[in-house]
């Protein structure tokens, strides 16, 4: 088995490493989530869940949030009869107020906050030239907003502690564009640059904020386009490795962002897309 050793030689680091301290890690304690706290928003459905699904698998206390609380209760129930851990925290990840709210009240009566993914978004696809500004707002709060709120309220009770992990989720629209999703692509563009905004002042007090781009994947949000023969089509030719991502295929890279593993990873945006952005 892997085995890797650490010398801290400053500060102060997540987990109980005091300064000066040499300690071995196996390959799996790296990966080892239990008895951290990690809160996914938009979480009851989609990709927002299959992270949920695999980080509880790797030991982690879940806390789901969405706005509507009848999808949250059916998610909390399909996670508990898994055997996970999970709580659930209603709340708009786009209303400042409530989302101040929500964190701290969590955070007084449940303990720290370990994990953040955010990883509420939505979708409009129309041609930019006929592009409604109501729509334009909307993706840009969802989009964006949410985690400036989000990772601004998590991030102020995880640098008093002087740990935290932030992870993002970005897009393969980051890095490219597709006709009619102009302002999705403008919102995604920002996660990536706000994931290095955050990693450049928070990372001095402990914390790692990265961000996962993924590439095409059946979620609800993909449904018109998973519905679509041509666009399939063009999707398996496109991708280098020839298909649609499964949802699940993301939770390494948030297991590895959410843990000692990625103790020195900070500013990444890490693509989880077949190869897409790797080819012409």
């Amino acid at each position: 088995m892997l085995s890797i050793t650490y010398t801290v030689s400053s500060g102060l680091v997540e987990n109980n490493l005091i300064q000066g301290v040499i300690f071995v890690a196996t390959g799996t304690d790296l990966f080892n989530l239990a008895g951290r706290k990690a809160l996914i928003t938009g979480s009851s459905q989609g990709i927002g869940f299959a992270l949920a699904e695999g980080m509880a698998a790797a030991g982690a206390h879940i806390i789901l949030n969405g706005r509507n609380t009848s999808k949250l209760q059916s998610a909390a129930d399909a996670l508990a009869k898994q055997g996970a851990t999970v709580s659930q925290l209603a709340f708009d990840a786009t209303d400042s107020t409530a989302v101040s709210a929500a964190v701290d009240a969590f955070e007084a009566e449940h303990g720290a906050i370990d994990i953040l993914i955010n990883n509420a978004g939505m979708q409009h696809r129309t041609p930019l030239e006929d592009f409604p500004a109501d729509k334009f707002e909307l993706l840009l709060k969802t989009n964006i907003t949410s985690v400036f709120l989000v990772g601004k309220a998590v991030a102020n009770h995880m640098i008093k502690r002087g740990s935290g992990k932030i992870i993002n989720i970005a897009s393969v629209q980051t890095a490219l564009a597709r006709p009619g999703i102009a302002p999705y692509t403008a919102t995604k563009g920002a996660v990536g640059n706000l994931t290095k905004g955050m990693a450049t002042d928070w990372a001095k007090h402990g914390l790692q904020c990265n961000a996962i781009a993924p590439g095409y994947f059946d979620t609800p949000l993909n449904a018109a386009l998973v519905a679509d023969p041509e666009f399939s089509a063009w999707l398996e030719k496109r991708t280098p490795a020839g298909r649609w991502g499964n949802v699940d295929e993301l939770v390494g890279a948030a297991i590895f962002l959410s843990s000692d593993a990625s103790s020195f990873v900070n500013g990444h945006t890490l693509y989880v897309d077949g190869g897409i952005t790797a080819s012409l």
